[in-house]
């Protein structure tokens, strides 16, 4: 989707960077809206309306102009915001903040309008909820960064419970550096103070933070870590440092790279104060300062990004070669959700329940088929078709198949085998 008035907004935000745009808030018409609505997830939870996609797309221009009638007329109100909490690998629990469905329209709209602006400023080293950019572009990137040789020492950091600690007030400062229609502004705000209501009932109301799962969330942490972290770095940390540095971002998961051993010990002493700032704090069991040069393969640590495994090691000839495999982590995890998948679809019928594996399998493929990961993709491949194996055997009293039958059974159906797709 791309109205002409939101292209007007992008060229305009890339020529002028001291633009302050106004009159954002006319741009949220029904007929924007309408097309905003065919890009939200169908699929996804009901709110606390209980109102799902089907039942608010059967009045649909009908909801959407109520909607608008309300955002014009002054009395919209943000609804509630659901909370639910999903298991980390970690065994802690994420809380998910789900809105409700006339919210997560609205919501869609000021996103893409937010994108047209700051994707113009956005630096390089972000990777995380953009468009056209993705975690294979991160890990791509990294990957060249660290195979140049002029980086020894890293900083791996994560920024603790980070959608919990945003700063209203702070981002709301940010925001206006960009943004003057302060009903635009007044309309994020609403949002950022919904309520929340938790699982046992009570509702909370929140004095910072932006629930994880809210459409306009992700934006809005780009913005507030481009200024808090993007900026720092890209234009006073460079410019202090006596060698080369490099930033890789992923949402709130970030590393940074050094030429020399005493700009990676400074930065490391001095982003807690950075990101204190910005009522941020690093959680010091994912922040490390370590050795990582080509040129002494011996001495160097490893570090996990984005699901990979990423250290230095002799190559087949001798040479240092940059391994990365599937994190250890992110490996037991699929296999114990592949696990609970194979117990609760077991019982369908073959062609099917190999149908759905094999889009299982590619999706896995497709993201952790990196060069040089083939011995964690056959591995994984193999501990699938043990599972698969012992299933298949437990659908009725007798067993059904051997090993010969199984590899058999197998070949017919085509389960996809592992595969190298990326060569970065």
């Amino acid at each position: 989707m791309k109205q002409t008035s939101l292209l007007g907004i992008a060229k305009k935000a890339a020529s002028d960077k001291a633009h302050r745009f106004q009159n954002l808030m006319q741009l949220l018409t029904v007929g924007y809206l309408l097309a905003c609505w065919r890009l939200i997830n169908k699929r996804a939870a009901c709110g606390v309306d209980r109102q799902d996609a089907r039942h608010y797309e059967a009045n649909l221009r009908e909801n959407v102009e109520g909607l608008v009638a309300a955002l014009k007329g002054g009395w919209y109100r943000a609804k509630l915001v659901l909370r639910r909490y999903i298991p980390k690998l970690n065994g802690k629990m994420r809380p998910l903040g789900i809105p409700a469905i006339a919210d997560k329209v609205l919501q869609m709209g000021v996103t893409k309008i937010l994108e047209e602006i700051y994707e113009q400023d956005f630096r390089g080293c972000s990777y995380g909820y953009r468009p056209h950019v993705g975690a294979l572009d991160a890990v791509r990137d990294l990957s060249a960064a660290l195979r140049s040789g002029r980086y020894h020492f890293l900083v791996e950091a994560d920024i603790r419970s980070f959608f919990d600690r945003i700063d209203h007030d702070r981002l709301v400062t940010l925001l206006r550096q960009r943004i003057a229609d302060e009903r635009f502004l007044r309309l994020i705000q609403k949002w950022l103070k919904a309520g929340i209501l938790e699982p046992d009932g009570t509702v909370q109301h929140p004095e910072q933070g932006s629930p994880q799962g809210g459409i306009v969330s992700p934006v809005l942490a780009n913005v507030y870590l481009h200024y808090a972290l993007d900026v720092w770095f890209e234009d006073t940390v460079k410019a202090h440092c006596k060698g080369q540095a490099f930033l890789c971002r992923y949402a709130d998961d970030f590393v940074c790279a050094f030429e020399c051993a005493t700009d990676a010990e400074r930065f490391y002493r001095v982003l807690g104060a950075r990101l204190a700032t910005f009522g941020l704090e690093v959680a010091p069991e994912k922040t490390q300062l370590l050795r990582f040069s080509r040129q002494d393969v011996a001495r160097n640590g490893t570090f996990e990004f984005l699901g990979f495994e990423f250290r230095w090691a002799h190559g087949r000839w001798g040479k240092p070669m940059l391994k990365r495999r599937t994190s250890r982590r992110k490996y037991r995890a699929a296999l114990a959700s592949f696990h609970t998948w194979c117990r609760q679809h077991g019982q369908q019928r073959t062609d099917r329940l190999f149908a759905d594996l094999n889009a299982k399998l590619s999706g896995h493929y497709h993201y952790y088929g990196v060069r040089g990961n083939s011995k964690s993709l056959n591995d994984f491949y193999y501990q699938i078709t043990r599972m698969l194996f012992r299933q298949l055997n437990r659908r009725s009293q007798r067993r059904s198949y051997n090993w010969k039958g199984f590899t058999e059974l197998i070949r017919v159906f085509k389960l996809e085998r592992p595969y190298i797709c990326h060569n970065f």
